[in-house]
């Protein structure tokens, strides 16, 4: 009995529907990375419709793009890096000059403050410093000299040679205790010295100061001449322990012990 096979039912598939699969197929092995070595020949063809992908390019476009950004961020960086070192060098050279400032600030005022002491020291030194009673003088006649001109029959201190007229200065820094007529000592004046000592300038001419007044060391008291019991111009200098006569003592020694070269 013969089968006769509807039409329409059961038919083969195409040689083009069996290809168009097998594509398709390949296509999902390929994606998968199934497809290798050991394709058939076939497998092998077919799979080469579907290579023509763009995954290389887009990898490749990643990877540029990639070291873009690298290189970009590697610059900025470097810039980062050179200001950092910028700004450090300029911190750390106006904190050397800060300090250089303040070293020299520091300098100059202990510049000032030697200087300072030592006008300080200078004029203290001027002050206690003791002086002829004329300058560039010298002595004509000498303490505890003997004669008829004294009525204590000595000389009680030393003659200075001094024309009339002649600056008369205090030997050293005082306080004038007396001042006017002396007797045989004509126009006198008598200082109270510093150390608690005194000095006596005779014969005077004229007399620049009054009982009371405080003298500097050097300052002009009179004017040298020849008043009282003199035979001519010049200063009779006395030291003594006491205002008083009677009470002195070598005016030579005396001068010398303060530093005058008499």
């Amino acid at each position: 009995m013969a089968f006769i096979r509807a039409t329409g039912k059961h038919r083969a598939p195409s040689r083009l529907t069996r290809k168009s699969a097998k594509v398709a197929g390949v296509a999902a092995l390929a994606t998968t990375g199934v497809i290798g070595a050991t394709a058939s020949p076939a497998l092998a063809a077919d799979s080469q419709t579907v290579t023509g992908t763009g995954l290389t390019q887009t990898v490749a476009l990643d990877a540029t793009l990639a070291d873009q950004i690298a290189a970009q961020a590697t610059a900025q960086q470097h810039q980062a890096d050179v200001a950092a070192k910028a700004a450090a060098e300029a911190k750390a050279k106006a904190k050397a000059k800060a300090e250089a400032e303040r070293k020299a600030e520091a300098r100059a005022k202990e510049v000032a403050e030697e200087k300072a002491r030592a006008a300080r020291a200078a004029e203290r030194a001027r002050l206690n410093a003791f002086h002829l009673p004329v300058a560039g003088s010298h002595v004509t006649t000498g303490y505890k000299s003997g004669g008829a001109l004294w009525s204590s029959g000595t000389h009680s201190g030393v003659d200075f040679q001094a024309a009339s007229g002649t600056s008369v200065v205090a030997v050293g820094a005082g306080t004038v205790v007396e001042a006017g007529w002396g007797g045989a000592y004509g126009n006198n004046i008598v200082l109270k010295m510093k150390d608690g000592t005194y000095t006596q300038y005779g014969h005077l001419s004229s007399i620049g100061v009054s009982v009371g007044q405080v003298i500097g060391s050097g300052e002009q008291i009179g004017l040298s001449g020849s008043t009282g019991n003199s035979t001519g111009p010049h200063l009779h200098f006395e030291a003594r322990t006491t205002p008083a006569y009677g009470s002195d003592m070598d005016p030579v020694a005396y001068l010398r012990a303060h530093g005058v070269q008499v």
